[in-house]
Parts: structure tokens; sequence; C-alpha cells
């Protein structure tokens, strides 16, 4: 189960690990794009600016020192341009020469289309050089504008229409930026695949105390409220280490204050109830005795005798449900199972309480089921009584069985009354202890231990009993068993609360729960 966890942990496609790894390359790949944009960036300028200022500054020089010389013949001026091409540097360029419609050039080749307007405007406009950087079908070239400048008697330079272009590729620099792109794509896989493993390794250092806070909380929900989180380091996560193990110590300080509470209130009501058990059987037989003269007393004592009877017996029904449920609290209670005609249980249970002059029923003969008589017992005669004490008459009976979701054969038992039913805020608590749904029926002739009684039997059956009403009005207890007795058990053994167990046999406690309106 856990390594099929694990498995399941590893494969999450959005979980905390694979967020902290995406975070970390993203953050890797944001950094190094960063940084080769910037330094490509840089190294294309660098290429780019140290060729063109070569090529302008030697054009520039060129044309300077021919231009007192340069005429306006085409002929003659072609063969300044072939000096010109020939000195190029630091590649080589073609040579334009612009005057008015006039053009020359150095070469048969109609390079002179790179040449842009807007170059050819700046160059009529200014007296100094300019150029640009063009690409034409794909080809990078710079072009070098320089006007050639004539001095007059005052010592100025003036335009004298004549204007030099030098058209130059540029594609060994073109080629080296290509490069710096390619080397920088290249460099950035790999990185991102370095930066891999110390995006796993602090993913594994981070999740390592989430997965060890998960295990501790894991197992604390499981009942080991000993589990704790060894705490490394002085950051976030050992705080939270830390502060988990103190909430756990007193988790398990509190768990264990209110176990040793509960056991010795389970103690205490079974220790009371045995130690009343004894002077209450005194006090039984005393009453009996004076139950059969109180007739030959005055009314008064007669009254006397039998108010007492009646509280005792109160009483003694009261000790012998708070010892039942005491078995019930310790996990001593346990099945004494027989396969059993089930109808033939439930009619003995109303022979036994002479209510079948007062209890309808319908019980199919030939239903058997693995129960334990003397527990069932206690369940229909509780849910009987309890329809007749609280209810009204008549009461009905019903036996069945069904089959659950799961396939389970059940036995259905149904408790029906002809009373008003049960409020809506009584229902919640209709198997609580003591619980008794009219406030000022404090005195009522039950334990207020009766369903709660009926619960713990059906539970330790296997079963499940619930409470509702029916659709003409009335109450209806539905009991549901497993005909085959509790699932996973085979229903056999003694029951381990010894003679005690029998409590509650012979009549039926917590009639007086008040479980109706």
């Amino acid at each position: 189960m856990t390594a099929a966890r694990g498995r399941l942990r590893r494969i999450v496609p959005f979980g905390l690990r694979t967020r902290l790894v995406l975070a970390f390359l993203l953050v890797a790949a944001v950094s190094a794009g960063t940084t080769a944009a910037l330094t490509y960036r840089e190294a294309r300028n660098a290429v780019l600016v140290s060729a063109q200022d070569t090529a302008v500054a030697s054009f520039r020089e060129q044309v300077e020192t021919l231009a007192p010389s340069l005429p306006v013949d085409p002929e003659i001026l072609r063969e300044y341009l072939y000096v010109l091409a020939s000195k190029a540097k630091p590649h080589p360029w073609i040579v334009f020469a612009e005057y008015g419609s006039l053009r020359v050039s150095s070469s048969t080749r109609p390079t002179s289309s790179v040449i842009t307007p807007g170059l050819r405007r700046t160059a009529l406009t200014r007296s100094h050089s300019s150029f640009e950087r063009v690409v034409k079908d794909g080809v990078p070239y710079l072009t070098i504008a320089v006007p050639v400048l004539t001095r007059t008697g005052a010592g100025d330079s003036m335009p004298t229409g004549l204007v030099l272009y030098a058209v130059m590729r540029m594609s060994d620099e073109q080629a080296s930026v290509d490069a710096l792109v390619t080397a920088a794509r290249d460099g950035a896989l790999p990185g991102l695949a370095i930066a891999l493993v110390p995006a796993l390794l602090a993913a594994r250092g981070v999740l390592r105390p989430v997965r060890e806070l998960r295990e501790a909380a894991r197992s604390m929900g499981s009942g080991r409220l000993d589990a704790r989180i060894k705490v490394s380091g002085r950051d976030e996560l050992a705080d939270l280490a830390r502060t988990f193990n103190e909430s756990a110590a007193e988790l398990e300080r509190s768990v264990d204050e209110l176990q040793q509470a509960e056991a010795r209130a389970r103690r205490f009501a079974s220790d009371v109830s045995h130690e009343l058990r004894t002077p209450l059987a005194g006090m039984l037989a005393v009453t009996e005795v004076l139950d059969e003269d109180a007739d030959g007393l005055d009314p008064d004592t007669a009254r006397a005798v039998r108010l007492i009877s009646a509280e005792t017996g109160k009483l003694a029904v009261l000790v012998e449900d708070l010892m039942e449920i005491s078995r019930f609290d310790a996990r001593a209670a346990e099945l004494n199972s027989d396969e059993v005609d089930a109808a033939e249980t439930i009619r003995k249970t109303l022979l036994h309480r002479h209510w079948n002059d007062r209890v309808r029923t319908e019980l199919p003969d030939g239903i058997r089921a693995r129960l334990d008589p003397r527990r069932f017992d206690v369940v229909v005669a509780n849910l009987v009584g309890n329809a007749l004490r609280h209810g009204s008459e008549p009461v009905t009976v019903r036996l069945g069985t069904r089959t659950a979701a799961d396939g389970t054969a059940l036995l259905v038992t149904e408790v029906t009354d002809g009373g008003p039913g049960i409020r809506p805020d009584v229902l919640p608590h209709i198997f609580d202890r003591f619980y008794k749904a009219d406030a000022a029926r404090t005195r009522s002739a039950g334990s207020g231990l009766g369903l709660a009684i009926t619960q713990e039997n059906v539970r330790l059956h296997g079963g499940t009993v619930r409470a509702g009403n029916g659709p003409g009005g009335g109450a209806v207890l539905t009991v549901e068993i497993p005909l085959g007795g509790p699932i996973g058990t085979d229903g056999s053994g003694t029951d381990g609360s010894g003679t005690d167990a029998a409590a509650g046999a012979g009549h039926a406690p917590g009639a007086g729960k008040g479980a109706t309106a």
C-alpha cells in the first residue's frame, strides 16, 4: 500500500515537486535567456560597429584624398572609382558615383538598388558622410555616402553635387552573429539540463519535511499520538516541524487525560453498579414481602410501601442498565451466537412480557438468522416497550429480509406505533444516553438507556438501527442485522461479560426513553 501511494505521488502532474522544479527551471531559463540576449546584443554591436567604423573611416579618407582631382567625365571618373574600390577594407566594396542624372559604377553588377532613397536625400543635404545598414534579399549590406566637397576662396567647404557611395557586403559579420545565436541556443539547453539537478535537490530538500509531516499526521490519524518529526535547521520548515511536535505533544497529553477521565468514569459506573447490586437484592426481597402484606396495612402505609417497591424496582433496572453500558464501553461485551428462528425468538419475547394482546405481529416463518438470542431479545423488548410506553397502540412488529447494496442478506425487524411520531429535533438524539424528549418527564419509568443499549447490541451484531416516522404518522424504528452474523467474524464465542450479561433480558430497560412526542 505504501509503495502504491509512493508511485501515485510521483505521477501527480501538478504536485508540489513538479511546481518547484518548473519554477526553478523557469528562473534558470529566464536568467539564461536574459544573459544570452544581453551578451548577444553587445557582441553583435561590437562585431558590426567594428566593421562599420573601419569601412566608413576608410572610405571617407579615400574620398577626401581623391576629391580635388575627381573629374565629372564618366570614363575618367570610373577609373577613379576602380582605385577607390581597390582600397576597400575590411571587405571588398563597390563604389558608385552620382552627379545629377549621371550614374557611374566600379562594377557591372546591379547593386545600386541597395542604396535607399533616404540615404540619397541625406547625402545631398548634408556635407558630411552618412551610412546605413540594409538587408536586401536576405543579404546584409553596409551602404556609405560621402559627398564630394570643394573649397571656396574664403576657405569654406561646399558640396559639389557629386556623391560617392560604397556598398559592402557584411556576410562575414552576419555569419559571426548567427554563430553567436547558435552558441547561445546550444548552450541554453545543456544549461537547463544541468539546472534540473539542483532543482531536484532543492525540491527534495523542501519536500522531505513536508512528507515527514504528512506521514506523522497520518500516523496521528491512525491513533499513534506519539508521532513526531525530526527538526533540523532554523528555517521556516524547521519552525513548522517544531510547531507540529509541540501541538502533537499537547494533543497527546489532552487525549491521555481524556482517556484517563473516561476510564475513571467507566470504572466508577461499573464499581457503583456492582456495589449497589447486593443491597438492592436485599431491598427487592424486602419490598416483595411488603408488597404481599400491603393489603393488610392502613391505606397511607400501603401506598408508601408500594411507592418504595416501585422506586426500588426502577433503581434495580438503572443499575443493571449501567452495568450493561459499562461492559460495552469496556469492550467486554461479546456475542454468544446461534442459528435461530427469528420469528419464534420475537414471539417468545412478547410472550414473556405478556404483550401478545397489545402488539400486532407480521412474522413470516422460516427466516433463520445467526443471532445472540439474549441480546436480540433485549433489542426487541426495548423497542416494543418504548413504543407501548411513549407511543400509542396499535404497536406492530414486522419481520422480513432484504439484500444490501453490497449483496449482504439482512434480517429486517421493524417496530411501529400509532402515536404522533418523533419530533424532528429529537431524531438526532434518539439513541443518546439518558436523553429524554420531554425535559419535564425527568422521573419517567425508564432509565433513559434502553435505546442506547439497543444500539450497542445491534452494532455488536454488525447491524444498524435507525429511527424515523411513518407516512401516516407514528414512530418507526428499524433494525437491520446480517443474516449470517457479523461480517468478518464467525459469530461464535462466549459472552465475556459473564453472568452479569443477562441483565435486562427479563424486562424492557429504557422504556422511559421518551423518544416520541
